[in-house]
């Protein structure tokens, strides 16, 4: 198919199968969560699958790791990242601060992360993408995604101070 895969051991395709589909699913209720209404059900829904799907993406990524060690460490480090921010705005919901704009930033800036980390491993193999220099595929994700997160937090606050 044309993809230069690290090996083709079936313990490498399996959890390189698994981490593709951990993704997927992470991007999808990621997605699902962002429009959901936020206080009805299918937002935490969403919002917890997405959270067990970014930890087997992180998971997967640092069994894939060591097969194109030390080049994979970016990657890992912005999964572990993804994590951490997704685990704090997961924690900082579940305690009911006041407030959900440390949640809306938390779990946007981990979306973000794990964006990051797929366009700086994929980017130079993408069609349009493969044109652009590596180190857009490190400022686009964040580029685009600011806006978007600035927006969430101060529609947020407006609702919130009405």
């Amino acid at each position: 198919m044309g993809l230069d895969l690290a090996s083709t051991t079936p313990f490498f395709l399996v959890l390189l199968a698994t981490h593709v589909l951990a993704a997927l699913l992470a991007i999808v209720s990621g997605v699902c969560a962002m429009f959901a209404r936020k206080s009805g059900p299918r937002h935490g829904l969403a919002g917890k699958s997405y959270m067990g799907a970014l930890l087997a993406v992180f998971l997967t990524a640092c069994g894939l790791a060591p097969f194109r060690w030390p080049m994979d460490l970016p990657l890992v480090l912005l999964g572990g990242g993804a994590v951490l921010a997704a685990g704090y705005g997961f924690w900082f919901r579940r305690k009911r601060r006041a407030g959900d704009v440390p949640h809306i930033v938390a779990m946007s800036v981990s979306f973000v992360l794990m964006l990051t980390a797929f366009y700086v491993d994929n980017g130079p193999h993408l069609p349009l993408w493969q044109i652009l220099p590596q180190s857009s595929f490190w400022i686009i994700p964040a580029l685009v995604g600011a806006p978007f997160i600035t927006r969430a937090s101060i529609k947020y606050r407006r609702r919130r101070n009405r």
